[in-house]
């Protein structure tokens, strides 16, 4: 099968359809499982826990491996906006590509969920990080060089595009359908 990555003009014009995103109670979408460098589980439900963030995802099994590594958690996590990776990927079988591990039909621009919001998702409750996710080499060689400018570009930023960082609040089961709720901010 022969990828296509849409030019800059593509992107643009699927703009206004992530922006209708909803702000307060969407759906989560997908949820993907990264058990090792490049390897993608897509999983109905999972388990969060403030300890592994995704349990049996890499990022968990890497910081018990990895005493050096920093205490923040800032970033166990990674959530998509699915309007976005929808256009971006042009088949939904390409979103584990991405990299992320939750994708979720919600507003996840700055101006809607800044550092400190707290979305309940199934029983667990996830808090959005002051830390950047932003597109990298990886990212541009799966859907295209305008992809990573689109979502690195200062609206793509606000917006917050590419996603978000987060950290588990509060540990509990996660399933795709669950309602993503915002609650609450510092």
């Amino acid at each position: 099968m022969t990828i296509r990555h849409l030019t800059m003009d593509e992107l643009m014009a699927g703009l206004d359809h992530i922006r209708e995103s909803p702000e307060d109670d969407g759906v989560l979408e997908l949820i993907v499982r990264r058990p090792a460098a490049d390897a993608r589980e897509v999983l109905e439900e999972a388990e969060l826990t403030l300890e592994d963030g995704l349990v049996g995802d890499r990022w968990g099994r890497r910081r018990k491996r990895d005493p050096l590594t920093p205490s923040d958690t800032g970033n166990q996590l990674t959530l998509m906006n699915a309007r976005v990776i929808a256009l971006l990927s042009g088949d939904r079988a390409r979103w584990p590509l991405a990299g992320d591990q939750l994708y979720v039909d919600l507003d996840l621009g700055r101006a809607n969920l800044p550092p400190g919001t707290l979305i309940a998702l199934g029983s667990a409750v996830i808090e959005i990080s002051a830390e950047p996710h932003t597109g990298c080499g990886k990212f541009s060689a799966r859907f295209g060089a305008d992809a990573v400018r689109f979502v690195n570009s200062p609206l793509g930023r606000d917006l917050q595009l590419r996603g978000v960082n987060a950290r588990v609040f509060q540990g509990g089961a996660v399933r795709v359908g669950d309602v993503a709720s915002k609650l609450a901010g510092d």
